[in-house]
């Protein structure tokens, strides 16, 4: 999971993701039902991605891998940014992924959810 192709596909894998540069071209924002869930810089090599998480498991991540610091310019208690340079194992980053797609989607209505079916 370091090349653009690996992440930006498994990231759009999920219903109901859209994905835009709101914040310019070099910073790709993922988000469902417009909540935003994961930030790819497109602009450094290599490639880094800012993910949402629990608290709790963004400090065990931060203090596991070097590549894991707190959120670069978001809420460092909810969100970790990841440096995609092959030091954190591939299973580990599609957790991490897929554990904010997840927190984002609880946080969503119930009628939101349901339109994810």
């Amino acid at each position: 999971m370091q090349t653009y192709d690996d992440v930006h596909g498994y990231v759009v894998a999920r219903a109901g993701v859209s994905e835009g540069f709101p914040f310019g071209p070099g910073a790709l924002v993922y988000k469902v039902v417009g909540k935003m869930f994961a930030l790819l810089a497109v602009d450094q090599t290599p490639l880094s991605i800012s993910l949402k998480c629990d608290p709790a498991d963004a400090q065990f991540l931060r203090d596991t891998y070097a590549a894991v610091k707190a959120g670069y310019h978001l809420n460092k208690r909810h969100w970790n940014t990841l440096l995609l340079d092959g030091s954190v194992p591939d299973d580990v980053v599609r957790t991490m992924i897929d554990d904010s797609y997840r927190l984002v989607v609880k946080g969503l209505t119930r009628a939101e959810r349901t339109s994810l079916d």
